[in-house]
């Protein structure tokens, strides 16, 4: 199907996430986030393969032809994979991108991840105003407090900023987030 644009959309994202999939797990097992990331085992040609569909998406959304919800988000990837150094990225452009789906696809998930993007724009107060209204339907989600425990670590907030990472510690189904997120909440001090 060369010719869906969601489903080159959706390839194009599967291509971008495994290039870096390398360098997502450090060699005891935990988790490493994209900010974190040694970029250098990054997959090049996967990399580059993604990002060529990406681009041929975009051609065909000038045309006319509106993105749908997974080539905004292997947009959004390709923003991140674009970026050689994490103080690179055009959070500005992934902010953008998110209103995009967010127009698409107006769920909690969005608005959080929207939040993270926004935090790096407008800083973690702006952020933290988006993410608080979010607890009634996400405080069962384990991302929802991990990046609460971010926002109020940035703020300067940290007895909050631990209470938020053990709850994200709690709900974590993943040994390699539990121990991120337990290291995280361990250099507050």
């Amino acid at each position: 199907m060369p010719d869906d644009g969601e489903v080159s959309g959706l390839l194009a994202m599967m291509l971008l996430t495994e290039g870096r999939r390398a360098a997502g797990v450090g060699p005891d097992g935990e988790l490493v986030t994209l900010g974190e990331q040694d970029r250098r085992p990054w997959d090049g040609d996967l990399l580059a393969e993604g990002h060529a569909l990406v681009r041929e998406r975009l051609t065909a959304a000038r045309d006319g032809a509106s993105p749908g919800r997974y080539q905004i988000l292997a947009a959004i990837n390709a923003v991140h994979t674009s970026a050689s150094h994490v103080p690179d990225t055009d959070w500005a452009q992934v902010l953008a991108l998110y209103d995009m789906l967010l127009r698409l696809d107006p769920s909690p998930v969005v608005l959080l991840n929207r939040a993270v993007a926004l935090a790096e724009v407008d800083g973690p107060e702006a952020a933290l105003a988006v993410v608080e209204p979010l607890e009634a339907r996400l405080g069962g989600y384990h991302a929802f407090h991990a990046t609460r425990a971010d926002l109020m670590r940035r703020l300067g907030r940290g007895q909050e900023a631990r209470s938020a990472y053990d709850k994200a510690i709690e709900l974590a189904g993943n040994t390699a987030e539990v121990a991120y997120l337990a290291r995280r909440r361990d250099e507050l001090g």
